[in-house]
């Protein structure tokens, strides 16, 4: 059995490497490593993959929250909602625009946002909302989106984890998650569903006002050379990246295939005791594109656990062990700790196995086995 990893971009890059070479060599040739014929490309594959109108490229996933925030035309002291059990970027990104944090408790299923947490926080100075499509699975954006509409809220989706995912409507209808809300954002990390070589980032809308605001703020408020209409930033996906985006955008879907199929095969294994929870999805699945496959375990020393898979060859993640409202840069006397109970459990319990699309059936059934193992006797 080869090394377990807990993301394995080798065996990705294998598949691809003559062509992911052909492009990266095309690049070089062609000397437009800013704003190239690469990055126009896949802004244009990318709005046909999402059916979106406008994609956006722009440099990491934060700059894309953050930018996100700027289109909107926020005032220091407005309040934005969203996750306390996320990674910092998305409180981040509030912060330093002089904006304020409220931070609400998440579903204890699908680990996103709570609805009814959002609507109790909604206030006269609250002017948006950010769900975060955490581990890949798709916030519950319908309701959301009525909150927004019935009290004059935009919303940001950050999908920075949840590209191609599919979220259903009451209805029946699908749409891809971060083509929902006022904007969409995600990151190209390399350990995403959809990763780049490097850094990289983009936002997505369908309103034309908004798109182009963002493509003045992500250029230095330019749309015309030396000519600054917005207050902007530096911030546009390299030529390069564009290029192995492009090149692994067609295979996205089959990526994320790969993921829910590991998924599946670790339900079956795992799902045979009472102390792990398996991650919930909906649906058919396509809410869910496993960025992440995590577990809860209730009852266990889980730093105990995360040894003990070290020393089993079996790396793992905790995915986050500290709530941000108890982070010392995002504390609050307005927090209180029974406002949080869901999130503050999370953070003692989860855990998140390998995931990647070159997970064998043989590597899945010796984590399995050895975490099975672990739980029985302890």
């Amino acid at each position: 059995m080869k090394e377990i990893r807990m993301v394995d971009l080798q065996g990705q890059y294998d598949l691809i490497a003559d062509t992911l070479e052909r492009r990266m060599q095309q690049v070089l040739e062609q000397t437009a490593f800013i704003n190239g014929p690469a990055v126009k490309d896949f802004q244009s594959n990318l709005e046909f993959y999402l059916k979106v109108k406008h994609v956006i490229p722009c440099a990491n996933g934060t700059d894309a929250l953050q930018i996100a925030l700027m289109a909107l035309g926020l005032k220091p002291g407005d309040e934005v909602i969203t996750a306390d059990f996320t990674f910092a970027a998305t409180v981040e990104v509030i912060a330093l625009l002089g904006l304020k944090p409220v931070l609400v408790d998440v579903d204890p299923q699908t680990f996103n946002i709570d609805v009814t947490a959002v609507e109790k926080k909604i206030g006269p100075k609250t002017r948006a909302i950010i769900p975060i499509h955490l581990f890949g699975q798709a916030a519950d954006i319908e309701p959301l989106m009525a909150l927004a509409q019935a009290h004059n809220l935009f919303v940001v989706e950050d999908n920075a984890q949840g590209i191609g995912a599919r979220y259903t409507f009451a209805s029946g209808e699908k749409q891809m998650t971060g083509t929902i809300g006022h904007i969409g954002t995600t990151s190209f990390f390399p350990s995403k569903n959809l990763g780049a070589y490097g850094d990289g980032g983009a936002l997505f809308t369908n309103d034309d006002a908004l798109a182009h605001q963002i493509r003045g703020i992500v250029n230095h408020g330019m749309y015309q050379r030396y000519h600054h209409d917005v207050v902007g930033v530096n911030s546009r996906l390299d030529t390069l990246q564009a290029a192995v985006l492009d090149t692994k955008l067609p295979y996205l879907d089959f990526y994320n295939e790969r993921r829910k199929t590991a998924a599946l095969l670790y339900d079956e294994r795992l799902g045979i005791s009472d102390r792990i929870v398996t991650p919930f999805r909906k649906g058919d699945c396509d809410s869910h594109v496993f960025h992440q496959y995590t577990l809860k375990i209730a009852n266990c020393n889980r730093d105990a656990l995360v040894d003990y898979l070290r020393e089993q060859g079996i790396p793992s993640g905790v995915y986050y062990p500290i709530p941000l409202h108890r982070q010392k840069a995002y504390s609050s006397p307005d927090y209180q700790e029974s406002d949080f109970s869901i999130t503050n459990q999370l953070a003692e319990e989860v855990i998140s196995l390998p995931m990647h699309t070159e997970l064998t059936t043989q590597q899945i059934d010796y984590i399995c086995e050895k975490l099975l193992h672990w739980v029985a006797s302890n």
